[in-house]
Order: C-alpha cells, then structure tokens, then sequence
C-alpha cells in the first residue's frame, strides 16, 4: 500500500520508518508547514526515503520543499492522520481525513480528536466514499482495544473500562511506592519526560477520556442496527475527573488495605466515566508504570483483559501500520 504520513511527531516518523517493514512505501510525508513527495517514475510514484525525512526533520525542522498541500493530493492507497489532537472542531485533522475520503483513499488516524469529537461526520462521509477508516492507535497505543471490540461484535460488549493514560498511571504508582505527593512525583515525570511541561491533558483525564469516547462510539454505532439510531459521543459527554487532587495519605491508606489507586475510564454504549478509583493492590487492574490495560466485558465470552504499552513512537505505529495491514 502506498501511504500519504500527515504529521511529523513521534508516530508520525515511526511509520516513515517502519513503513517498509510492514510492506508498505511512503509516497509523501507531511509536517504543520512543509512536505516531500515521491517523484514519479513512468507515472508510479517510487517512494520517499524515510531516512531522509527523518534526518530533515531533526535537523532542520522541516520534512522537505514542498507544500502539505502537495502531500494530500499525492497518489496514495492510505492517508495516516498523526497530526496533534484537537477539541472541538478536530481541525485540521477532520479535513485532512475527508479531503482522503472525497477522493475515494482510505485513511488511518492516530489523532482522537476527529473520532472522538467528530464521529457521526466521519461515518456520514465513509458512507459518501469508496475507501474507509480505522483508528485503533487512538485507543492505548500498541494494544488492540478497538478491534478486539470489534471482532467480539460490539453487541456482545456490555462494557470496556481500563488505565488509558500513562503518564497519570506513572504519577500514581511511584506516590504508591514511594509515599510521596503528587508535586513531587510529577516533578519527577517531567524530569523524566514521562510528563509533558503542560501535563493538563494527561492528569486531568482528558486523554483518558477521549479513548473512552471513541471507545462509546464504536460501541454504540457498532450495536445500532441502523446508524442514525445511534447516540454519538463527545468529549463533552464524559464525566471526567483527574489526578490532581489524590492525597498521598488516600494511597497509604489504601495500601493499608490491600488496595491502590488507579485512574479507571469506562465506556459502555450510554456512558462515559473517568476518575480515581480504588482497586486491588495485585488485582488486575493495577498496572503499574507506564503500562495501560483495556478490559472488556462481554455478553458471552466474560472479561477479556488486554496490557501493553499505551504511547511512544514505535508502539502507536505499530497500531497504525496493523490498520494499513486491515484495509488491504
């Protein structure tokens, strides 16, 4: 498959890199400002040199000469959307999905926002279109939440709850461990760049509750015999509730117990819940670190519990690179 990579973060240059390895060529990559395009070769684009963008990028800042604009209208089998996420709106990234789905190409999205906040529009425009979405990296990085679901049937899943978000389940493990506040931890994650300057995103349970809603979504939308039947989710739908205000003193005492904290969302086909909740001590639920763990209830088939890395680079593309793998 011929792949069009919007978005030169960390995921975005892991699967420049990795691309081959799955079988797939890179025809055009694309930063916030510029782009490289394969040149055409007898009227078959030949392939971008992954090294190359990726030694640009660090160097200079820059994937190439040429315009993003020249990366979208590239002859691509699959457009990969790993540009940041944003609320509300979900621009650009939205546009840069339809603008794929207008010219009947596929496309695959690392970025949540358009699929947690946008969901019914991009269902409505896959409907328009001969290509197709996936998005299994928007939900716990390399594990395999959302086709997991899917394979089950979404109307065998009553429920899928889990620890989606590794830099808050970092801050909780090390003030279990150690005794210590959340100042001082978090302190820490940003020295060990486990949290980002900002951490608002991470600790608040805003990631968290994105995946949570894409998570509803596909639940809900899965289950509906007919789309227009089902309840779309946003951000705005979740009951959210971070880390920030979890004493020191709640974690001893809930060692005192035999219980730790971990910060839980759930999704189920009507709601969305994210916030702290106690849960035993070796149960299955208290992953710890940076590590994330989806578990899904089923109607037939009991819990299924999935763990693995939740973020980083190669692991999320991994995740993209298995829904290019999913279209062919």
């Amino acid at each position: 498959m011929k792949l069009a990579v919007i978005g030169a973060g960390a995921v975005g240059r892991s699967v420049v890199e990795l691309a081959g390895e799955y079988g797939h060529e890179v025809v055009a990559a694309a930063d916030s400002s510029t782009a490289v395009v394969a040149d055409g070769t007898d009227g078959r684009a030949s392939g971008v040199d992954p090294d190359a963008v990726v030694a640009r990028k660090a160097e200079r800042g820059i994937v190439g000469d040429a315009e993003p604009a020249d990366a979208l209208a590239a002859d691509y089998d699959v457009l990969v959307e790993a540009t940041p996420t944003t609320l509300g709106d979900a621009e650009p990234g939205f546009s840069h999905v339809t603008t794929a789905l207008e010219r009947d190409r596929h496309a695959v999205l690392a970025n949540k926002g358009p699929v947690a906040e946008r969901f019914g529009d991009l269902r409505a425009a896959v409907d328009d279109s001969e290509g197709d979405i996936r998005f299994e990296a928007t939900v716990g990085g390399a594990i395999p939440a959302v086709s997991t679901v899917e394979d089950i049937e979404p109307g065998h899943v009553t429920a899928v709850r889990g620890v989606l978000n590794g830099t808050a389940n970092f801050i909780l493990t090390r003030m279990a461990a150690e005794g210590l506040d959340y100042d001082h931890v978090l302190a820490e994650a940003q020295d060990l760049g486990v949290a980002e300057a900002d951490p608002s995103f991470d600790v608040d349970g805003t990631d968290a509750a994105l995946k949570c809603v894409i998570l509803a979504n596909v639940l809900s939308f899965g289950a509906a015999d007919d789309p227009a039947d089902a309840r779309e989710f946003s951000l705005a739908d979740a009951d959210v509730e971070g880390i920030r205000d979890v004493p020191g003193s709640a974690l001893r005492l809930a060692a005192e117990d035999g219980r730790t904290v971990r910060l839980i969302g759930e999704a189920t086909g009507e709601t969305v819940r994210v916030a702290p909740r106690l849960v035993p001590e070796n149960g299955t639920l208290a992953v710890s670190g940076t590590q994330n763990i989806v578990q899904i209830e089923t109607s037939h088939a009991g819990r299924l519990n999935i763990s693995g890395r939740g973020a980083g680079g190669p692991e999320t593309a991994s995740a993209v690179l298995g829904d290019v793998g999913r279209l062919e």
